[in-house]
């Protein structure tokens, strides 16, 4: 496997020098920019695309959050994983920009250290989700601890045989073995399990999450709640 190239858009030059020069001695590529204008035409010219993207929310002109929303709608780079990083800390801001397609989010001041770490995450479950897409025989099951999901069968097995589920906490685990590693924010939870005319609420997701938890036992603990703003599946089992 060749160099991950990582296209790096932030506005501030002391930040901006720090981050690349540290993911250069890394061994990354890097390409970067100050302002969303240069991203989005970097990103629709760019022949050989980029394997990550760290992306600041408040740059001049078009916002991270409208690159984030690009970077989802765009073809190319609909399934590139996302770092957002940013001096917003609110948890309402955590939760809009995962909900605009950032996969993982680091605020303002962070350790290099701790931005090497979410680099390196967000790639391998990437490297994941790619080897997984193309074995044809992956696509039909899905795994998560002593856990097993069949998909065409909708039957899921633990253990000590097969686990009955409902229809939403099979869902709620299935988007969150998809999303591997990823959090996916409450209102995400929601859209996913919606269905009819009964209105899904966040305290619905959770006990939905509760009843999941309970169902999978000692793997509970592989389902990580993020304080505030949502639910992902540890990346590490």
């Amino acid at each position: 496997m060749g160099t991950n190239r990582i296209l790096l858009v932030e506005d501030e030059e002391d930040i901006r020098s720090l981050i690349k020069s540290q993911l250069l001695v890394k061994g990354f590529e890097v390409s970067d920019v100050d302002n969303g204008e240069d991203a989005l035409e970097l990103i629709q010219s760019t022949k050989q695309p980029f394997d990550l993207y760290i992306v600041d929310w408040m740059l001049p002109g078009v916002t991270g959050i409208e690159i984030c929303k690009f970077i989802r709608m765009y073809r190319t780079t609909k399934s590139t994983p996302i770092l957002m990083v940013t001096a917003l800390t609110r948890p309402e801001n955590i939760v809009e920009g995962l909900d605009a397609g950032a996969d993982d989010y680091l605020t303002k001041p962070f350790d290099i250290n701790v931005l090497y770490a979410r680099v390196k995450a967000l790639l391998r479950r990437s490297e994941r989700v790619g080897s997984k897409s193309e074995n044809p025989n992956a696509k039909n099951i899905k795994k998560i601890g002593s856990f097993s999901i069949d998909t065409d069968t909708c039957k899921i097995k633990g253990p000590d045989g097969e686990v009955s589920f409902t229809l939403s906490e099979y869902k709620l685990l299935v988007a969150l073995i998809d999303s591997e590693g990823k959090v996916l924010t409450r209102k995400q939870l929601i859209e996913i399990i919606q269905d009819g005319p009964v209105h899904v609420t966040a305290r619905i997701v959770d006990t939905h999450i509760f009843g999941l938890r309970k169902k999978l036992g000692e793997d509970a603990k592989l389902i990580e709640t993020i304080r505030g703003i949502g639910y992902r599946v540890c990346t590490d089992y």
